[in-house]
């Protein structure tokens, strides 16, 4: 067993979106997306923050399409955040 520690035991995990039904799922709140990418652009999995399949599939698609719109960045090139260095 992996978790055998009594100090230790994992959360359960549960969908936000499932749990909060008011939490709009749309490309327009880039706010809310941003907690599901990662600061080099990437899409977290759903196995890390415990989103059901059904609201991952449509996270993906709402995160591409704010990407499409540019209200979020595809890699750390594009992001404002961080500075080109020029040598």
């Amino acid at each position: 067993m992996a978790f055998r520690n009594k100090k230790f035991t994992p959360r359960k995990k549960f969908c936000r979106f499932c749990a909060d039904k008011a939490m709009p799922l749309d490309y327009k709140r880039p706010d809310i997306l941003r907690d599901y990418i990662t600061e080099r652009g990437k899409i977290i999995a759903r196995r890390i923050t415990g989103t059901c399949a059904r609201h991952q599939r449509q996270l993906t698609t709402e995160i591409k399409r704010a990407r499409q719109m540019a209200l979020l960045f595809y890699t750390t090139v594009h992001s404002t955040d961080v500075k080109k260095r020029t040598l």
